[in-house]
């Protein structure tokens, strides 16, 4: 897969550089949520506030790291070049930054003229995207895992963006519509036919390559993508025309089909030929055990009447999924992405007259260690929140502003370093 990688069509730094920056803020804002809402925020998945601390997590940090991945992904990895991708970095990014904040207000207030603001803005910039993604991936027909995976993770985000939107639009407006199908709908394709399916196929790549494990097995590569889709699609027939039973099993194929993801990820981290772990390593083996821990309190609810009547399994289920599994996951490839990529320009500017900084020194790893052990802290912290909020909460809500502010200091930190060594390249240059 490595050699498959085509460095020389990558976007400029500053295309993906933007929503990096901009996703550790976003998650500050939910530690600050927490802190002004209290333990009111826990005590349902539905309330205003949690909806609005979900939403900071999904559309803000998640979507931010995830779109600028794949505007770097996508030429490098498959050959999809994406027309002018500053100019659609600067439109997107404008777009869904201030599109998402609104959401997470319209949530917290229950303003119709928020939803209305936020609708047309998310609309906007995620149109745009996917548009621009899908004309690029359209015309390519080579037998890529990664580009499977991409061209349905691109569906996937299509579907969950109209179906949000048009639960923002009947919450905004109280719309009679079925509520509980299309927020069904929202949560599955979001979390897994977008979230999972990109996740695997960036993973086909980025954690041989970077974990030094072996390559992912050709027939994971071959059928998850399509499997996951085919699975997606039947279960929202399912789901559409109410035939509970069908959507049951439907979603918990689906739920299987994650955990099948995570299981084989964490077989090929325990095989890594790293002679120390990192902490990338570390986040990546935290994300997919929470994964699976998510799954299976996902299954005790559907087969157990004593978990299934315990009100907070939801809440368990979301913070393991979302927080421990998503967020961790992400966080760890933007240790790896970032220095990289800072290399890989500096590189390519100082054409040999000026050599680039090594990857250790972009990003130290005493700073990523410390900010795991900031992030450890949180995870455990919103966890026990789940169970006793009102000890919790406030300690977890000032954790995520430290931990996700530790995230956004190392980040400036490598950004800083290319523009130091990139005034050095000009100034030898002149």
């Amino acid at each position: 897969m490595q050699a498959l990688l085509s460095y020389d069509d990558a976007p400029p730094l500053a295309a993906p550089l933007r929503y990096y920056l901009t996703a550790p803020l976003f998650a500050m804002l939910a530690g600050a949520l927490l802190l002004y809402a209290g333990p009111d925020l826990l005590a349902s998945r539905w309330t205003p506030a949690a909806l609005a601390f979900t939403h900071l997590f999904t559309v803000g940090f998640m979507l931010q790291a995830m779109i600028g991945s794949l505007q770097q992904l996508l030429p490098v990895v498959v050959g999809a070049n994406l027309a002018q991708p500053l100019r659609l970095a600067t439109w997107v990014h404008a777009a869904i930054t201030p599109g998402a904040l609104l959401l997470a207000a319209a949530f917290l207030f229950d303003t119709p003229l928020l939803f209305g603001s936020a609708i047309v803005l998310l609309a906007a910039g995620l149109l745009l995207f996917t548009v621009a993604a899908a004309r690029a991936l359209w015309d390519i027909s080579a037998s890529n895992p990664t580009l499977a995976g991409l061209k349905a993770a691109v569906l996937g985000l299509s579907v969950t963006t109209v179906s949000g939107l048009a639960l923002a639009a009947a919450l905004g407006w109280s719309l009679d519509w079925p509520l509980l199908q299309i927020t069904n709908l929202h949560l599955g394709w979001g979390f897994v036919v977008w979230g999972c399916v990109v996740l695997a196929a960036v993973a086909l790549v980025v954690v041989p390559m970077f974990q030094l494990t072996p390559e992912y097995p050709a027939w994971f590569g071959r059928h998850f993508a399509h499997t996951v889709l085919v699975l997606a699609c039947c279960w929202s027939v399912a789901e559409i025309v109410v035939w509970r039973g069908a959507a049951a099993l439907g979603a918990m194929a689906m739920l299987a089909m994650c955990a099948l993801f995570a299981g084989v990820t964490l077989n090929l981290l325990r095989r890594s030929k790293r002679a120390k772990h990192d902490a990338t390593h570390h986040f990546w083996n935290l994300a997919m055990a929470s994964s699976l821990l998510a799954c299976a309190v996902w299954l005790a609810a559907q087969v157990l009447p004593v978990v299934s009547a315990w009100s907070r399994w939801s809440l368990l289920f979301g913070v393991l999924l979302l927080f421990g599994g998503f967020v961790s996951v992400t966080i760890g490839m933007l240790y790896k992405i970032v220095p990289f990529l800072v290399w890989l320009h500096l590189q390519s500017r100082g054409a040999g007259r000026v050599m680039a900084p090594n990857m250790k020194k972009v990003l130290p790893q005493k700073f990523i260690d410390r900010q795991l052990l900031a992030h450890l802290l949180a995870c455990a912290l919103l966890l026990l929140s789940v169970f006793w909020p009102i000890w919790f909460v406030y300690p977890v809500g000032l954790a995520l502003i430290i931990a996700n502010g530790w995230l956004l200091r190392n980040l400036l930190y490598a950004t800083a370093i290319y523009r130091k060594h990139l005034a050095m390249i000009e100034s030898s240059v002149g």
